[in-house]
């Protein structure tokens, strides 16, 4: 099985092109064709990156903010350093407080952009993966009600099931547009989609008032 796996991968245009390309990962044109599409990334903008490693979409990001943006990647494994000084890597857990809170810190509260090709750990067992996936989107959310400016965008992965509809509802309530997509390196057999969030209708800190309400 795992020798298939990287024949396969090996055929893989975009793991080629990555190799190539000097791209950390395939996933890296995921979401150069998102921003391809939707503009997502602006020059100067602070990126926040949940689930970086190994780093191919903070790569791609740190390629638009230019030098006056910042990107901050957050992982549970080390990411690499790049040459950049305007990366900031966080190794832990971004669903504990602890984590969130030097997300924040390095952030000043404030962030444009949010984005996530997080996954959990998989089970094969597609229900199971799937409420997993949306523990870990929800999680996403509650950071971007934290930390997401006005007018600020968002890309989050979700796999597909029963909750995906219910999400992608939840999300419309503080977006201008909102799209459900698959870019087209994603492989087909994979149930993953992507949720891409533009024109956040509140700001920083949002979620806190919310509760209060």
């Amino acid at each position: 099985m795992g020798s298939r796996w990287q024949v396969e991968k090996k055929k893989d245009p975009y793991y080629r092109r990555a190799k190539s390309e000097e791209y950390r990962s395939r996933a890296s044109y995921k979401l150069k064709q998102l921003d391809k599409k939707y503009k997502i990334i602006k020059e100067g903008n602070t990126v926040v990156d949940l689930g970086a490693a190994p780093g191919g979409w903070s790569q791609v990001a740190l390629e638009k903010v230019g030098e006056e943006g910042i990107v901050v990647g957050v992982d549970l494994n080390r990411i690499k350093p790049f040459p950049e000084k305007n990366f900031y890597g966080i190794r832990g857990d971004f669903t504990k407080e602890i984590v969130q809170d030097k997300i924040m810190e390095l952030t000043n509260g404030k962030a444009k952009v949010l984005i996530s090709d997080a996954a959990p750990s998989l089970t094969g067992i597609k229900t199971i993966d799937h409420l997993n996936s949306v523990d870990l989107v929800e999680t996403v959310i509650k950071i971007a009600d934290n930390i997401l400016e006005t007018e600020g965008n968002m890309v989050i992965k979700a796999f597909q099931g029963p909750e995906y509809k219910r999400l992608l509802d939840e999300i419309k309530q503080d977006f201008r547009k909102v799209k459900s997509t698959k870019p087209p390196s994603s492989r087909h057999r994979s149930k993953e989609m992507y949720i891409v969030g533009l024109g956040y209708r509140k700001g920083p800190g949002s979620r806190k008032s919310r509760n209060k309400e």
